[in-house]
């Protein structure tokens, strides 16, 4: 039986979450929402061939948001029972509003969504059977050559059932699935010690390595620091960049997307702050957002307000088209959410949060792209970074990178860093290559961590400092 073919399980009952939303309401509240989840998840790690950690957990609760003209007041609770959530609607309410009166009832309409297909629930699947993973991945890794001299991998999954109903007469819930894996190597040579890793991470079950086999991932984490051992120092300067497909998508969630949620906007602490309609890109570059994206790591069925999730074109051939907004700033604008309210967890308020964040296709050949660039960089893979939301400038990591010389890719290069602006590098992208691919990514704004995709084509910038530590 897959998880589709059973009926939603409702955390709470529909009556008792009428009476609780009556009870955030009884003061004379503008709007209340109850946002219940049960959400239970493994994993395990293992170094060398050791299980250094398994573990697994469970976690059920709700929180309860009351608005009242532009104060918000929110309690949670790890008690799903009927007194739990109505002591959890007083303090909310009470927060939002002392006083006041009004009575407003609320009735429940169910929306239909279809939950996420999962053939294989990892819940079904021995932990054992998860270990043997990991030790193939380490078996997979250490073919690749004498060279690696340490592995590392980790398993994860996790299962949450959300169900959300506010004032408005939403009733909606989700069933979500995720599933990942992660290898790391460190290899040794002459050039002493150098790390590579690779990772997938997708919204499926444990089918997910029938499609991606282990192995694959191994290799490609071991080649990565194999490689390396033969790195150069980078060079530094203004540079022209290649950037492989889906190698950069994290460059654009964090120096672009991050400043095109309309908290931000709203706040005007955004570089894009009210030039909807104006150009901000390079044309051909278009940007979206989209959570209903396959089974991609930022994929969902409903945000975690309950608004169906949907395709968003912020940028449009260059031109900024819309921001992305979650319930509470799209009530406020008098609109409606772009389904992008989103929480890390019963415990937290939604906030405006990205989903899939990629650049579209273009029609360029990308090896041609390669060949048409004299001299530059190619980036095959970005690391974390820093990202000022204001400014758009940003510093990020790069873990693999190599030279282009007469138009070639040449010579490895040392991680060195990339360090620019946002806006400026989507002015200065030239060329956009007919590829097209997607890498997981968590996310991390105010203290909460979601999960998110992140995608582009090949690319070309014909610009951006490169801080290594050899001259140009």
């Amino acid at each position: 039986m897959t998880l589709t073919d059973r009926p939603p399980a409702d955390l709470v009952e529909a009556p008792v979450l009428e009476r609780v939303l009556h009870e955030a309401l009884r003061r004379g509240g503008d709007f209340a929402e109850i946002f219940a989840e049960d959400r239970s998840s493994s994993s395990i790690f293992l170094d060398d061939r050791k299980v250094e950690e398994l573990s697994s957990g469970r976690d059920r609760g709700a929180g309860i948001r009351v608005i009242v003209g532009e104060t918000t007041g929110f309690a949670h609770t790890a008690d799903l029972s009927e007194k739990g959530l109505l002591s959890a609607a007083q303090a909310a309410a009470a927060v939002a509003r002392e006083g006041g009166g009004g009575v407003r009832k609320t009735a429940l309409l169910k929306q239909a969504s279809e939950h996420q297909q999962v053939r294989t629930p990892p819940s079904t699947v021995p932990k054992s059977a998860k270990v043997d993973l990991l030790l193939r991945a380490d078996d997979a890794s250490r073919s690749t050559g004498g060279a690696i001299v340490q592995v590392s991998a980790g398993y994860g999954d996790s299962r949450r059932r959300i169900l959300i109903a506010n004032s408005d007469g939403l009733l909606a819930d989700d069933d979500r699935v995720r599933t990942r894996l992660f290898v790391t190597c460190v290899a040794s040579g002459d050039g002493g010690l150098q790390t590579g890793s690779h990772s997938i991470a997708y919204t499926l079950g444990y089918e997910v390595f029938d499609e991606h086999p282990v192995e694959e991932i191994a290799d490609q984490a071991a080649r990565r620091a194999i490689t390396k051992l033969q790195a150069r120092p980078a060079p530094s300067g203004v540079l022209p960049v290649v950037l492989k497909s889906g190698s950069g998508g994290i460059l654009f969630h964090e120096a672009c997307g991050h400043g095109l949620e309309a908290d931000h906007i709203l706040k005007d602490s955004s570089a894009y702050t009210g030039r909807v309609g104006q150009v901000v890109a390079s044309r051909g570059v278009t940007l979206v957002d989209d959570g209903t994206l396959g089974p991609n790591w930022g994929s969902l069925v409903i945000d975690d307000e309950g608004r169906p999730t949907q395709r968003n074109v912020l940028i449009r051939d260059g031109v900024l088209t819309d921001y992305m907004w979650d319930y509470l700033r799209a009530r406020k604008e008098g609109r409606t959410s772009s389904g992008n309210g989103r929480r890390q967890s019963y415990q937290d308020l939604p906030m405006v949060r990205m989903t899939n964040t990629f650049l579209l296709a273009g029609e360029e050949d990308p090896d041609e792209i390669v060949s048409q660039t004299p001299n530059g960089v190619y980036v095959a893979q970005l690391g974390g970074g820093q990202v000022n939301t204001a400014t758009g400038d940003f510093v990020f990591g790069m873990t693999e990178a190599y030279l282009i010389e007469n138009g070639r890719i040449t010579e490895p290069l040392r991680n060195a860093n990339l360090i620019g602006n946002g806006p400026d590098v989507l002015s200065k992208i030239d060329a956009i290559g007919n590829d097209f691919d997607m890498s997981p990514g968590t996310c991390g704004k105010d203290g909460q961590s979601v999960s998110v995709g992140c995608g582009q084509p090949t690319l070309r910038v014909t610009g951006i400092t490169i801080g290594g530590t050899a001259g140009v």
